[in-house]
């Protein structure tokens, strides 16, 4: 062997490279045909005409078929999503179109043999409700195929967006050597440690040049082709589809409950934020004092340490509280100890079994991306957790750096996989979240615990004295940077979209209907004048990634619901904010038994059976910060500062200069951002590649309730990278890329 092929093995890559041309052809026709590559153990097709009962149809036909399409269209997204190139997207693409056909089929051929009127189970009348709403895969053949590649071209855009650190440069290929940036890592350690106000402003501006600008166009048809598979599926809009996940009849609870409870929640939360969001303006006055940063104004964006300002834990360096007291940033102790990216996923591993939580599989250790690829790959690094539907490979995708951020944001991914562990032997329909904002909230949970000065101490990462009023105060704070400063913009960014997707919202008005929501609900403003050749919402990865985003808002909010009820079953005594669960094989329990749920029961079930109530109501989060809100409230007074904000959506501001030396020529990647003023990493820009509460509800961008085939668990029902969008299959696909970054 070896003296004729130069090898001693046995091996079939030439002989599948003779065939390339034939098996390119073959998937074209069963493309074509829609026809299901391999077979099932089924010895014959059921049907309605045998007297089948419709739950023997879903176990025997449906569900086999559904796992196999799984995890084709999920193995096809994830080949895409680690390796950016024209041959995968088009295969990923294909595989989504097989995927919507199976779903088209499958759901008419329920609809057709099985009377929903005759069904009387709830449980089988939930089944046959998300096998028939069939999200995207609803549209026509060629219209699947063009949002499919309108998502590939948007998602394209922003995986693959960089920028030139010089701010004369304007053609990306005459960048000097060495200043070209991606989002992550340069772009978002300038913006988590740079204090040059100058620098902020080029990286905040070039990013949306680079981005949302060239994607606003394909936008519009977006919305156009959304709004019909919508319609196609008996909704007025694909806004009614996005928030149908919440809707259950049998609880007597509808759409427009669901947007008053969501109101009526942010009505309770406003006070906090805006006594939060008047003491960061103050200090960000003191930092840049010849900033043109309005006393009662909103807070110039680029400043905030987060290219989306929707987190703010950048800004705690020269904001906290008490300076005085221990860290609680351990991102330098994490780096002095050697931690590596699998050394964090080791550590929340452990953290789930001493739960009595299960265990990451070996496939999760053997498959998975957890380090941005080295050998020339482009991968899209927006961190997600992905469930393959065969009920044991299950994976997250993430370009872990050694931060406390993103060590946080490992724990958060790993809650979406571990949620697909417990419900994985549901039929394929139910394995979801009980709704869409459980499957974030899971892993941000435990996060709340492992955050704690005394976990952090208790794992080695702190060494110094912890507790007393001073350390809690700064512990709430940090906490609050991340979970109350990302609130409003959890919220903007759906109630925006739905009003695009009602018609409220045209595209002659994109970007000024934008800025207006930023303003108004987050008191931000643009650092440089915007117009309609922007498109400055598609600078965000949910945008052109097709995801939901409702989501997070409710994770953030019902996390704390959630950690509250998981305190008392672990026993604690004291305050809220100084629960760690860790090793309470109570509290993992109880958090076990609602996991396996999945979406089998109504929503207001599942959060009965974990908290006692069927509500999402803030009362546990305003209790967890009520400490730190009584302190910003006497700070701001003592400081005369008034909470709220007046102004414009546009802040135009002079050039600074910072008041911590800048200029650092480190290149990108180097261990200075440039500019930087301090360590990179030292408080990795939250919200930066994972979701808030991350682990994007899988099924995410896929219609509502479909069953679809599971996608990587992206947080929304959509393979955005991909150009994946779903419904049924497709919607699991999601599902299974379900474990989006916020």
């Amino acid at each position: 062997m070896e003296k004729l092929t130069g090898q001693t093995k046995m091996d079939a890559r030439p002989l599948l490279e003779f065939f390339e041309p034939l098996l390119r052809y073959l998937e074209a026709e069963n493309l074509k045909s829609g026809s299901l590559p391999g077979w099932t153990k089924v010895t014959q097709c059921p049907s309605a005409t045998d007297e089948l009962k419709f739950s023997d149809y879903v176990k025997d036909l449906y569900n086999p078929n559904a796992e196999q399409m799984g995890f084709q269209a999920s193995t096809a997204a994830w080949a895409y999503q680690t390796n950016l190139t024209d041959h995968n997207r088009d295969r990923s693409i294909a595989a989504s179109q097989v995927a919507a056909e199976f779903d088209k089929k499958f759901g008419e051929a329920v609809k057709r043999d099985f009377n929903l009127s005759m069904i009387t189970d709830p449980k089988e009348r939930r089944l046959h409700d998300k096998i028939t709403k069939l999200g995207d895969a609803a549209l026509s053949a060629e219209k699947f195929k063009e949002l499919q590649d309108i998502g590939a071209r948007m998602s394209g855009i922003y995986s693959k967006a960089q920028i030139c650190l010089d701010s004369t440069v304007t053609d990306l290929a005459k960048c000097p050597t060495g200043q070209v940036l991606d989002l992550e890592p340069h772009i978002t350690q300038i913006l988590a440690t740079s204090r040059d106000p100058v620098l902020l402003k080029h990286v905040w501006k070039a990013w949306r040049d680079a981005t949302g600008k060239n994607m606003r166009k394909d936008y519009e048809r977006y919305v156009e082709l959304k709004n019909e598979a919508a319609k196609e599926d008996g909704f007025n809009s694909n806004g009614d589809s996005w928030r149908y996940p919440y809707v259950e009849v049998t609880e007597n609870y509808n759409d427009t409950q669901f947007m008053a409870d969501m109101r009526a929640v942010w009505q309770q939360l406003t006070p906090l934020y805006k006594d939060l969001h008047a003491y960061v303006r103050f200090k960000l006055k003191q930092q840049y004092p010849t900033a043109t940063i309005a006393t009662n104004g909103p807070i110039p964006a680029h400043l905030l340490g987060n290219m989306w300002a929707q987190t703010w834990g950048n800004v705690q360096g020269f904001s906290q509280p008490y300076p005085g007291e221990v860290p609680l940033d351990v991102t330098p102790a994490m780096v002095n100890q050697s931690y590596t990216p699998i050394r964090m996923f080791q550590t929340a591993d452990k953290f789930f079994t001493d739960l009595g939580l299960i265990a990451m599989p070996n496939e999760f250790w053997n498959k998975s991306m957890l380090e941005k690829p080295t050998d020339g790959r482009v991968a899209n690094c927006h961190a997600s957790a992905w469930d393959f539907s065969n009920r044991k490979d299950f994976r997250i995708k993430q370009c872990t750096d050694v931060t406390m951020d993103q060590l946080l944001t490992v724990h958060h991914e790993m809650g979406h996989v571990e949620y697909y562990l417990q419900y994985k032997d549901l039929p394929l329909p139910f394995r979801r979240g009980a709704n869409d904002g459980f499957h974030e909230a899971i892993g941000d949970t435990l996060s709340l615990s492992v955050a704690t000065p005394a976990h952090l101490k208790k794992i080695g990462l702190i060494t110094g004295e912890i507790g007393g009023e001073k350390s809690d105060i700064n512990f709430m704070y940090t906490t609050g940077l991340e979970k109350i400063a990302f609130l409003p913009f959890g919220l903007i960014m759906d109630l925006y979209r739905y009003d695009i997707f009602d018609g409220k919202i045209q595209p002659a008005n994109y970007n000024a209907e934008w800025w207006k929501y930023a303003l108004d609900y987050q008191g931000i403003c643009s650092p440089v004048t915007r117009s309609e050749n922007d498109f400055d919402p598609g600078a965000k990865y949910h945008i052109p990634a097709d995801v939901p985003y409702m989501r997070y808002f409710v994770s953030f909010i019902i996390q704390f619901q959630f950690h509250k009820a998981m305190c008392i079953a672990a026993n604690h005594t004291g305050p809220l904010h100084q629960c760690d669960i860790d090793g309470s094989k109570a509290a993992g329990a109880l958090l076990a038994e609602t996991l396996k749920l999945g979406s089998s029961e109504p929503w207001q079930i599942a959060m009965e059976k974990l908290t006692g109530t069927k509500k999402i109501d803030a009362g546990a989060l305003l209790e967890f910060f009520k400490p730190v809100q009584d302190w910003l409230k006497a700070e701001n007074a003592k400081n005369n500062v008034t909470a709220g904000w007046e102004g414009s959506a546009v802040c135009e501001q002079q050039d600074v200069v910072p008041t911590v030396a800048a200029g650092s020529s480190a290149a990108p990647g180097s261990s200075a951002a440039p500019g930087s003023s301090a360590a990179p990493g030292s408080s990795a820009a939250p919200g930066s590649s994972a979701a808030p509460g991350s682990s994007a509800a899988p099924g995410s961008s896929a219609g509502p309730g479909s069953s679809g085939v599971p996608v990587p668990a992206t947080t929304t029902t959509s393979n955005s990278a991909s150009g994946v969008w779903a419904s049924s299959v497709l919607l699991i696909l999601t599902v299974a890329l379900g474990g989006l970054n916020a």
